[in-house]
């Protein structure tokens, strides 16, 4: 009963009214009155606090003004902060790239398969592999059906009907691979067998004969690499490249878009075509040859 006393004796006391009122000094006349009880009081100091909160709250989370806040960063480091980010995704993607390239070039070098190259078919029940179990014979119909493909083949690889005649180079035509600038000349530092010519990234790179793709691939200091063999034992290549236009085995034609310019590979200081000219084994300086400007 004592309990219930005191609960009712302060919930009077929160409802009980007072008047809040404001009198002129000097003739004591009543400005402003007002009635209120503690429970008002109480409602109206919760309210305003709470709005007062969600106003700082809203004022931080949508307004330039967290930048203020110590320890939130500014909008130039968060882009700094994505950007970083961006490039640690890239440089994880190229090392996984040289890591799978020298460990397939160190199973190879051990005379293991490279990881992916060996068909699931080829192992046994026994989890061997039968590749060496494999006896490849060449029969007459076969020899008669290789001759009968290198002759109506126009470009192929092993074929070349000179007819005794003598290769000059000077008096072929060869198709610009790219038009641009060239920054580095054959020979200018040691080991450079080619010529960089300068355009602008995603500009066509054009196959300068007809030809037959021989290789496309991507190694760590030149990038994507595209190589063609033409007639007469003459080879070209094509490095740094952004992305190739062709595989290897298919048939190109001169002036036809084999690859785009790019910036890949670690041998490269920017967007541009490392173009390397090719005759019987030896590298020849391909501005005798071609006009790139």
């Amino acid at each position: 009963m004592a309990t219930e006393e005191k609960g009712i004796k302060l919930v009077d006391k929160l409802r009980h009214k007072y008047r809040l009122a404001i009198f002129n000094e000097q003739t004591y006349e009543e400005v402003f009155g007002m009635r209120l009880s503690r429970l008002n009081v109480f409602t109206i100091v919760g309210v305003s606090l709470v709005l007062l909160v969600v106003m700082v709250i809203f004022l931080i989370a949508f307004t330039g003004l967290r930048e203020y806040i110590p320890g939130y960063p500014d909008g130039q480091q968060r882009r700094l902060i994505i950007q970083n980010s961006q490039r640690v995704d890239s440089l994880i993607l190229e090392i996984e790239r040289r890591d799978n390239f020298f460990r397939d070039i160190r199973a190879i070098m051990a005379g293991e398969v490279p990881s992916g190259a060996l068909p699931e078919d080829v192992e046994d029940a026994q989890g061997q592999s039968t590749k060496n179990n494999v006896v490849f014979k060449k029969s007459e119909q076969d020899s008669l059906f290789r001759e009968q493909v290198e002759k109506e083949e126009k470009f192929n690889l092993a074929v070349f009907d000179n007819k005794g005649a003598k290769f000059e180079l000077e008096h072929s035509f060869l198709f610009t691979p790219l038009k641009g600038v060239v920054i580095n000349k054959f020979g200018e530092t040691q080991g450079h067998y080619g010529v960089d010519i300068v355009a602008t990234p995603g500009s066509r790179v054009s196959a300068i004969m007809d030809g037959t793709v021989i290789f496309t691939g991507w190694t760590v200091e030149t990038g994507y690499v595209i190589q063609i063999q033409h007639a007469n034992n003459l080879i070209s290549l094509y490095k740094h490249n952004e992305s190739l236009l062709k595989s290897m085995g298919d048939k190109v034609q001169a002036g036809e878009a084999i690859a785009n310019v790019g910036n890949s590979g670690e041998l490269t200081t920017g967007p541009h075509l490392h173009f390397e000219l090719w005759h019987n084994g030896v590298p020849l300086d391909a501005e005798q040859y071609i006009a790139f400007e």
